[in-house]
């Protein structure tokens, strides 16, 4: 069990790190050779060309600038200096919205803390419970079970003040879930109604077309919208299935950028002497010749074969997909054909939004809705028996991350690990950075089984995987951690005690438990968000690349690629900190400051990365928000279930059932919110339309 002391040293040693990588970081960014790393964004969007650099060679590669290195946390206002709409056409609607999410957890959980300490702290703290616990031997605690709730002694009077304050920390969270779900689909609206006219508005993907022995699938959409859709009907572009011919466009890729290197390379040496190349293996062995004009002749035959290969394609039947995309007249007629149900049987003719080019994941556009059927079964079955199994690994890792599991596999490192400071390291650190290492492939593998289930765009398979990297970390990371960790941990005991005795010990145990996840929120919140700063993965990447690969501008703007902001598992991660506060927060109020300051240092950190770094890969203009707003109200609804388990075993009768009465008001209140603001992310508001219309057409 982690004292006071050992939080001391996790939080010296998690500060130092953070302090450290944002030394290093402000060091490399200066940097001009690090430039495309670290402003890779604004390289992409063509408005910044080269760093600046002065010195002649040497500045070319090292900023010379000493009074540079002095402000070494300038980033930080510099990140929140950007308004918000601004933002948006920088980076667009997602990623702003993502940001709101740590915006809301400081929304929620500053006044939550400042009343918690006010009101918790002393009444947790002026008891004796704990120190009457002692001497019957059966519960050990430190100074910091003081502050929780567990020193209350049974039948007390004073957990009314813990249920008024979980009534005020429901009232509040409820209130800033309304205010930022309105504030949220009102963006998502306007964001859809003012952005640039682009094909997919007034397209909709058309799946499962049946078959028909007397048409083709082109023949048979161009029919079947004809007669259903005689006045907005536009066009249609049925799907292929073209891999041959996408691997003949990358091949041509590589073929121009070679052709473009030693081109460029000729021009540059301004002699006589055209350059050489080895036709074998890698171009290190085999007969001579031209390279210039041995990759132009490459690029046209490569040429050749894809115009037979695309006549190959549109020819034969069995390259055609029973899915198509269908273009309308207008937004409103693409609207009404996405929200409606096209014929009698509800499985053929599936319409759905067609999402933007970017972000339709083309491999799963033709699979048959049985197969979806079934492939959902099949992964729903797989992910429980991995979240469900997962934990016993977890489980027993975690128990040797600690002295007395250290001691029991190795006893002869006991003189060791009993030093005052490496028990605080052990205690303070190791837990946490065990479980952080659990979850490193966690969501490769979960995007794998989204893949499978058959979504057709990434936004979706993103949405899908961070619901059950939620759920993972709600049962393995939450429940097996507090739950069957806090059995373990007093397993002996069990054994010892007399059957009346076992829930007060639970009782105590589960908050006591908040130490662990003090210690996981600086190791993963504090030092791993100052990490995601430094871009070490890209950086090192980067340079490998440039030194290796990099032969032309493109093979450079694609080396520098740093990819998006990762929803899939951002997401579930920052759920687990609204999970954790909201849990802790009339129970262990300590924890708070320690979520509070991952919200702030987050904000920032991902604000600078947004502005600077990261490219989103899609625009689902914030389709993720009714996932996020019903992982904080579930989050909210188990804080008050454990928290009526927990006054339970306290013996309090008369002060529990008030608690009753919390997930009704929280459920009511959701079932409001998902009335009210969800269908502005599900269907298209058929008034936008109208009113997009009628602003082109004034504007025109």
């Amino acid at each position: 069990m982690a004292t006071l002391q050992d939080i001391g040293v996790s939080a010296g040693i998690n500060i130092l790190t953070a302090f450290i990588f944002f030394i290093v970081f402000a060091f490399l960014r200066l940097q001009p050779f690090n430039d495309r790393v670290y402003f890779s964004k604004w390289y992409l969007k063509g408005l910044r060309s080269s760093p600046a650099s002065g010195g002649g060679f040497a500045g070319r590669f090292v900023n010379l600038d000493l009074r540079s290195y002095l402000k070494f946390l300038h980033w930080m206002p510099e990140a929140l200096k950007m308004p918000e709409r601004e933002l948006i056409d920088h980076a667009g609607l997602d990623s702003v919205v993502y940001l709101r999410i740590y915006w809301l957890g400081l929304k929620i959980f500053a006044p939550i803390a400042m009343l918690a300490w006010a009101v918790l702290v002393p009444v947790n703290w002026t008891n004796n419970e704990l120190e009457l616990a002692k001497h019957l031997k059966n519960v050990t605690s430190s100074d910091i079970d003081k502050l929780t709730i567990s020193n209350i002694p049974e039948s007390s009077h004073r957990f009314w003040a813990h249920i008024v304050m979980a009534y005020a920390f429901t009232i509040w969270t409820c209130y800033m879930l309304m205010k930022e779900y309105e504030t949220v689909a009102n963006m998502r609206l306007q964001f859809v109604a003012t952005e640039a006219r682009r094909p997919d508005q007034f397209t909709v993907l058309v799946r499962n077309v049946p078959p028909d022995p007397d048409e083709t699938v082109s023949e048979l959409v161009e029919h079947f919208f004809l007669v259903n859709h005689p006045d907005n009907y536009l066009t249609h572009q049925v799907v292929y299935n073209a891999n041959k011919l996408a691997d003949l466009v990358s091949k041509k890729k590589k073929l121009q950028n070679w052709l473009d290197y030693y081109q460029l390379k000729y021009t540059r040496n301004n002699s006589q002497t055209r350059p050489i190349t080895k036709l074998g293996c890698l171009g290190l062995c085999g007969q001579k010749v031209d390279a210039i004009e041995h990759y132009i002749a490459e690029v046209d035959k490569t040429s050749k074969e894809i115009a037979e290969e695309r006549e190959n394609v549109v020819n034969d039947q069995k390259s055609i997909m029973p899915a198509s995309f269908v273009s309308f007249k207008t937004r409103w007629a693409a609207a009404v054909c996405a929200q409606t149900t096209q014929t009698r049987n509800p499985t053929e003719w599936l319409t759905e939004w067609a999402a933007e080019p970017r972000d339709v994941y083309w491999p799963n556009l033709a699979i048959p809705y049985v197969s979806l059927t079934v492939r959902n079964l099949v992964m729903n079955v797989a992910f429980f028996f991995l979240t469900f199994f997962f934990i016993i690994p977890i489980a027993f890792v975690q128990s040797l991350a600690t002295v007395e599991g250290i001691e029991k596999v190795a006893p002869f490192l006991k003189f060791i690990i009993e030093d005052k400071f490496v028990k605080s390291l052990i205690q303070g650190l190791l837990a946490g950075i065990v479980l952080k290492l659990f979850l490193i492939f966690l969501p490769g593998i979960l995007m794998t089984m989204s893949k499978f289930e058959g979504f057709t765009s990434v936004s979706s398979l993103e949405r899908r995987s961070a619901s059950r990297y939620y759920i993972f970390n709600l049962v393995n990371v939450f429940l097996g951690n507090v739950i069957a960790g806090a059995a373990f941990e007093q397993l002996n005991s069990f054994l010892n005690q007399s059957p009346n005795q076992i829930p007060k010990t639970i009782g105590m145990a589960i908050p006591m438990k908040a130490t662990f996840f003090i210690t996981y929120i600086m190791v993963d919140g504090w030092a791993g968000v100052a990490g995601e700063i430094l871009m070490l993965k890209p950086l090192i990447i980067y340079h490998l690349k440039n030194a290796l690969l990099v032969k032309t501008e493109k093979d450079r703007e694609e080396a520098m690629n740093p990819g998006s902001i990762g929803f899939n598992t951002g997401e579930p991660q920052i759920q687990l900190y609204f999970l954790l506060g909201l849990v802790y927060a009339p129970v262990t109020p300590m924890l708070l400051p320690f979520i509070l300051i991952f919200f702030a240092l987050a904000y920032v950190v991902y604000r600078h990365q947004i502005i600077n770094v990261y490219n989103q890969e899609y625009e689902s203009a914030a389709a993720f928000w009714p996932d996020v707003h019903g992982r904080v109200i579930t989050a909210l609804i188990i804080s008050q279930l454990l928290l009526m388990g927990l006054i339970g075993t306290k013996h309090a009768a008369l002060a529990a059932p008030f608690l009753i009465a919390l997930p009704v008001i929280t459920i009511s209140f959701h079932r409001f919110c998902k009335g009210r603001y969800e269908p502005a992310f599900i269907r298209y508001p058929l008034q936008v339309s109208f009113f997009y219309i009628s602003v082109k057409f004034t504007a025109t």
